[in-house]
């Protein structure tokens, strides 16, 4: 009971911003991050699996390791620069206050990216091509991290507009960070890669080739592309009759290459 209720105090803060700021005990606090860290795991490697399960259990399985991998890594990677800024901009806010908030935005993130998991589901199951199934997981991430980010620059605001413990010049560099993020994000799914793999492909833990995470979705794109246009269907020419004049002068110079090759 105590650790639904605990799963629940995570979920509460998204409606009430009150909730990052509030005066709360240490022991309150890091129990908090506690569950966040548990929810981000458990979503993480449930969307994980799904994405995997197109090729194999053993497939699956690590795929949702490499989830966790990829957003806990993320934030590790990322974290202290956001942290060292905002304290020399000015920032009043404590150490785990920026760490509820940063973590609360990749909760909703793993949270939206599992809501998607039928619908990936039902891709594979019904056929789905190995780029678009590619792509579909490219939108979703996308997706997802668009309303994780808009959730943290919400508290932001709200601790500059409201509780005055923010500067706000702050936020501005804080959009900065997000985008600095996603890139930190791509190059590190880049390297964990492959998340699904095709049908009649091995198994691979990591892969070799070269290239980079934009040329593969154009890749993908234009595989799609191709795959989509309808093939026009072969139209068997009538032979072609030459007259008798050129069949005669061919059937002549033909008499003389063989008289020169005797």
């Amino acid at each position: 009971m105590a650790s639904f209720k605990g799963i629940r105090e995570v979920f509460t803060i998204f409606q009430n911003k009150e909730s990052y700021f509030d005066e709360i005990n240490r022991e309150q606090s890091n129990r908090l991050i506690v569950n966040q860290l548990l929810i981000i795991c458990c979503f993480a490697f449930f969307y994980g699996v799904v994405m995997g399960s197109s090729h194999s259990l053993l497939q699956s399985v690590v795929a949702g390791l490499k989830v966790i991998v990829l957003f806990l890594s993320t934030v590790i990677i990322c974290f202290p620069s956001f942290f060292i800024i905002q304290q020399v901009l000015g920032s009043k806010m404590s150490f785990r206050q920026m760490i509820v908030i940063v973590l609360s935005g990749v909760v909703l993130t793993a949270t939206i990216a599992l809501s998607f998991a039928p619908i990936v589901v039902v891709f594979q199951v019904t056929g789905g091509n190995y780029h678009f199934l590619q792509l579909l997981h490219v939108g979703i991430f996308v997706f997802a991290g668009v309303f994780g980010m808009r959730l943290m620059v919400d508290a932001l605001k709200f601790a500059c507009e409201d509780k005055n413990i923010y500067p706000q010049v702050g936020v501005t560099v804080f959009r900065i960070w997000i985008i600095i993020l996603a890139f930190v994000g791509i190059q590190l799914a880049w390297n964990l890669r492959p998340f699904l793999c095709e049908k009649n492909e091995e198994f691979k833990i990591f892969r070799k080739y070269e290239g980079n995470f934009y040329t593969a979705v154009v890749y993908s794109i234009e595989q799609l592309a191709s795959s989509a246009k309808p093939v026009k269907p072969e139209t068997t020419k009538p032979p072609v009759t030459l007259p008798d004049t050129v069949s005669k002068k061919t059937t002549g110079a033909d008499k003389i290459l063989n008289q020169i090759r005797k």
